[in-house]
């Protein structure tokens, strides 16, 4: 006995449903199985150089400590010099900011795990480590050309400086490029964590950075990829060719000047602006340009001279470059600057009045 045909017909589409029904629960299943199941990372380093990490764990403590302290000095120094109450001082107060924000992010953590065999971190660890080192780097950017237009205004229009540079429009600039380098970190760290990575949890790096992050994917990552150069182009080289627009309307301006001493104090003003792009962007030029190294460890290296030694620099480029801030730190050292900070305050003043009495 056969089965009539509109039988058959109605029966066996039944069975394909109930079948790809079972095989897309398994699919959701499988998918969410493979997101929860990595609650931690392991950061690889340079595991299988021992003696390498223990001579990197002495460098990156020291120079860790160097960046700390000297970004912190150059805070302080803003807020108790008067001299100092100029908008390119309140820039180089929140590069400080960012540079002691972007290193205290990962690096000591990261000199942790060089004293440990096991080095991990929990996926809320990773994902915040990830989304602060983006965004600080990306603000990083567009402070500094914002910096570079600041320089430009004193030098090509000085006479309208104190009208374009109010410190309403500089604290917008600043906020803007703040708040531009953490949305774009935000949209990036939303698709990256948002991406399938099949349990995989072994990150081949120092710290959760994006792009290592994003070699575990099993899924497609073309979205994330063309996101990436897309934010490259607008936050990234898009203020490094304002950077260098505006310095060639500086230097124009510059060799108009009659004088050698009036050109040497121009050019003195930015001096130390120009050396902290050009290793920022020499640095980074340096990591993603170069060819790709045989040995996969060289790599890991430079992004952490990159991510470490670079934000220590700044600090030591504004004090030797810049006279107003060497004698604020002389003064500073003396007593003269916090006594003078003091005697403004009414609680203080009267009291110092009392004491020279």
């Amino acid at each position: 006995m056969t089965c009539p045909r509109s039988g058959c017909l109605a029966s066996r589409p039944v069975r394909a449903s109930s079948d790809t029904c079972v095989v897309r629960t398994g699919l959701r299943e499988n998918e969410m199985a493979n997101q929860t199941a990595v609650t931690e990372y392991i950061l690889l380093g340079l595991q299988e150089h021992h003696k390498l990490e223990m001579v990197l764990f002495v460098l990156c403590l020291g120079i860790y400590s160097v960046n700390v302290l000297g970004n912190s000095l150059l805070i302080v120094l803003n807020m108790l010099d008067p001299r100092l109450h100029s908008p390119m001082y309140f820039f180089l107060s929140n590069l400080s900011l960012m540079d002691i924000c972007g290193t205290s992010s990962f690096v000591p953590l990261m000199v942790v795990n060089f004293l440990k065999t096991q080095r991990t971190i929990s996926f809320p660890g990773c994902a915040l480590q990830m989304y602060l080192t983006l965004a600080l780097g990306t603000t990083e950017c567009l402070l500094l050309a914002v910096m570079a237009y600041d320089r430009y205004v004193a030098i090509c229009q000085p006479l309208r400086y104190p009208e374009i540079m109010r410190r309403q429009t500089c604290v917008q600039m600043v906020v803007l490029s703040w708040g531009m380098g953490f949305a774009n970190s935000l949209l990036q760290s939303f698709l990256t964590w948002n991406v399938s990575f099949c349990g995989h949890n072994i990150i081949n790096h120092f710290f959760c950075e994006i792009l290592a992050v994003l070699k575990l994917a099993c899924g497609d990552i073309s979205l994330n990829a063309l996101l990436i150069m897309v934010a490259t182009v607008i936050l990234t080289l898009a203020p490094l060719l304002l950077i260098f627009l505006s310095y060639i309307f500086i230097l124009a301006t510059i060799l108009r000047v009659p004088s050698a001493a009036g050109r040497c104090k121009a050019f003195s003003t930015c001096s130390a602006h120009i050396i902290v792009v050009v290793v920022f962007y020499g640095t980074i030029s340096f990591m993603y340009f170069k060819p790709k190294a045989k040995d996969p460890d060289l790599d890991k290296i430079i992004a952490l001279f990159y991510g470490v030694v670079t934000p220590s620099l700044n600090p030591i480029i504004y004090s030797l470059r810049n006279a107003e801030v060497k004698a604020a730190a002389i003064a500073l050292l003396w007593g003269d600057l916090l006594s003078r900070k003091m005697s403004h305050l009414p609680c203080c003043s009267s009291t110092l009045s009392c004491m020279a009495g």
